[in-house]
Order: C-alpha cells, then sequence, then structure tokens
C-alpha cells in the first residue's frame, strides 16, 4: 500500500465535512442545520442572466487567461473604489481566484518556506493553520477573547520572539465572533506589521454583511506594502458556489501569488467571470435589502438564544451570531451535541475555531424565518 505525505499527517478532515456526514444519518425530524454560512439567497436577477446568457456562445467553454478577464479585474478595482475608497491597478495589482479559500492557500505557498512562522487568529478559520501547515511553516496561535472585544493583544505579541514570523493573518469583520473592524484596529495591525517586518494577510469576505461601515485594511496602507487582502463574492454577493474571489496588493505580491495559482488551475469559467461583473455592478438597494432579511433573521436568532439562555452581543456583523453557552453545560461541543440529539438541531460548537471558543457556539442566519420559527417550537417542546 501507498502511504500518504508526510504533510497531510498533521491536516485532519475538515470538521464540517465530518460532522454534515454524521447529520446525513439523522431522520425523523430531519436536522435543521444552523452551523454553516451558506447563502440560502440567490444573487442578482442580472448576473444569474448574464451566466445563462455566456454560456450559451460557443466561445465561452475553453481555457482562460490565468489573471482572469480584464473586464473583471477593472470591476473589482471600480468596486473597491467605490465600496472602500481604495484605488488598486486592476492589471498589477488584482488577481480574481476561485474563491478566497484557495487565495489562503495560495498565498501561503506564495510566502512560506519551512521553518517560517506564521501568527493565526485563535478563534479563527481553521485553514489560516492548515494552510500553514501544508506550506511547511509553524502556526503561532495569537489570542482574541470577549474581554478584548476579540482584538489582538498588539502589546504581548510585541514582546513575543518574532523573528520567524512572516506572515499574519487577520480578519474583520471577524469569523466566528463577529467583531467589526475599525481604522484604529487596521492602523495598529499595519504599524505591528511594518515594526516586525510581517506581512499582514487580511481575509474580508464579511465587510457587507450587516456592517455599516465596510472597510479594506488597504484604507490604512496606502503603499499597500505590509498588508494583502483577499475578498471574495461568496457572502456578500450570494455566490458561495460559484468560487469567484480576489486577491489584492502590490504587484510583486501579486505576481509571488500568480506564480504559485498559475500551477494549480487553468482560469475561471468566463460566464462565471461576466457575471460576476455584472454582481460587482449591482446597486447599493440590493446589498441593502439583502441586509434587511438579515436583520430580520438575526432578530429570530437572538429569540432562539434568549430562550437557550445564552449571551451574546448585538452589535455583530457577518452571517453568524456568536454566544457563550449556558454555564451547566460544559463546553460548546457538549452543548452542540444536546441540541442535535434532542432537537435535531445543529449548531457549530466553538472549539472547531480555537481554544478560545471552547464556551461558545456559532448560529448562522442563513435559513429563513420559517425554519427559524421551526427551530423555537423544537427548542420549546423539549
Amino acid at each position: 500500500m501507498i502511504t500518504s505525505s508526510d504533510r497531510i499527517r498533521f491536516v485532519k478532515e475538515y470538521y464540517f465535512s465530518r460532522k454534515l456526514q454524521e447529520i446525513a444519518k439523522i431522520q425523523n425530524p430531519s436536522v435543521i442545520n444552523l452551523g454553516i454560512g451558506n447563502p440560502d439567497l440567490p444573487p442578482s436577477e442580472t448576473t444569474i442572466n448574464e451566466l445563462i446568457e455566456s454560456s450559451g456562445d460557443r466561445k465561452s467553454h475553453g481555457y482562460q487567461l490565468y489573471k482572469g478577464i480584464p473586464e473583471l479585474r477593472f470591476a473589482f478595482s471600480e468596486w473597491y473604489k467605490n465600496s472602500y475608497d481604495v484605488n488598486l491597478n486592476p492589471e498589477k495589482e488584482i488577481l480574481p481566484l476561485l474563491g478566497s479559500k484557495e487565495g489562503i492557500v495560495h498565498t501561503s505557498l506564495a510566502f512560506l518556506n519551512p521553518g517560517d512562522e506564521v501568527l493565526v487568529p485563535n478563534p479563527g478559520y481553521v485553514t489560516y493553520t492548515n494552510a500553514t501547515r501544508l506550506a511547511g511553516a509553524i502556526p503561532v496561535t495569537y489570542t482574541l477573547n470577549d474581554e478584548s472585544q476579540w482584538y489582538p493583544d498588539f502589546s504581548g505579541l510585541g514582546k513575543s520572539n518574532l523573528k520567524k514570523v512572516k506572515l499574519m493573518w487577520v480578519n474583520y469583520p471577524h469569523m466566528p465572533t463577529g467583531a467589526r473592524g475599525n481604522v484604529t484596529l487596521f492602523k495598529k495591525l499595519i504599524e505591528f506589521g511594518r515594526t516586525h517586518d510581517i506581512l499582514i494577510c487580511h481575509d474580508n469576505p464579511y465587510s457587507f454583511i450587516l456592517n455599516e461601515n465596510p472597510l479594506s485594511i488597504f484604507t490604512t496602507d496606502k503603499e499597500i506594502q505590509y498588508s494583502i487582502e483577499l475578498n471574495s463574492l461568496s457572502k456578500s454577493h450570494n455566490m458561495a458556489g460559484w468560487r469567484v474571489g480576489m486577491v489584492a496588493g502590490r504587484s510583486e505580491y501579486i505576481q509571488a501569488v500568480l506564480q504559485v495559482k498559475s500551477n494549480m488551475d487553468s482560469g475561471m469559467f468566463l460566464p462565471l467571470q461576466k457575471a460576476a461583473v455584472k454582481a460587482l455592478e449591482s446597486p447599493p438597494e440590493w446589498q441593502n435589502n439583502l441586509n434587511l432579511k438579515y436583520m430580520e433573521r438575526r432578530k429570530h436568532i437572538w429569540k432562539i438564544l434568549d430562550t437557550l439562555g445564552c449571551e451574546y452581543r448585538k452589535n455583530q456583523a457577518g452571517l453568524f451570531v456568536w454566544a457563550k453557552i449556558p454555564q451547566e453545560f460544559e463546553n460548546g461541543e457538549e452543548y452542540s451535541d444536546w441540541l442535535l440529539n434532542t432537537c435535531h438541531i445543529f449548531i457549530a460548537p466553538g472549539f472547531i475555531f480555537g481554544s478560545e471558543g471552547n464556551k461558545y457556539i456559532r448560529m448562522s442566519i442563513c435559513v429563513n424565518e420559517s425554519i427559524l420559527n421551526e427551530v423555537k417550537n423544537r427548542i420549546l417542546h423539549v
């Protein structure tokens, strides 16, 4: 038997991949899934129509440019200018991706050597850690907690040994906690990167969801010397399954990522790119209407959490509500399993995002009001 590589010994199968297989076996009643941020609403009508129309063109089905079509890079550039007041060169400073998750891996492979260290948040998106390990580097966690409003402790970090640290992953609005970013925080991040010669990698897919003041890390790094930024249409434009994202940064950084990407894929389906342009051109009213729906759903989630005796902040942004579990439960996994077994409701336990999430759970707002009413009914009848 041929053995697998050493690198995957340190990378487990994604939690949701394993858990969803378990959930699929539960019947009568079926499980209501509040664990995953999978938008259930469609993209804009013009986006869908463009995909359909472009797919009918016989010339649309061949290989595409690794850098994406110029129209898409320009649309991303205009999106940044209009949404964040950030100017990016669409030819040199933007690279379309097959989703921003791809960008996390590509960035890691482009910048890391074996033995390099990477600062990753605890709690945070597990892909930061796994991509670091796949690249042969060493993840070093930095603590986020409720007392610090889920912001890094720059004073404590500055006193630690950072000589081998090359990248720092940050994500605001933060997943899973919903903590919002602000200019002061981003200035501290850029200054931290400048002082310690660390590239700040900002993963920014949630900035338009329940967030009145969308920000880019480039707002405070105008010369884009110490940061790169990943963005995505998955959450902001309801296109999670389409796999359309981007990485932005100074030309040298983008070229490094392109060197990896061009050896990993063969470009993005042309109709997807054309449809993404339409999505990026959506008027503000479309985004506002989407957030109005999410606001109503979030109110239902708050009521559910109140019924369950969980504690939460109401100023969270993004597709989730992060909540502290009742004291009588040992940890979020025990609480999640209790809800699954007694009510056939699945919520994400906070431990999967790091040890600082042990006493927390995460609920998604990607389900409609009728389903949320069913959730309340099941809980009330336990």
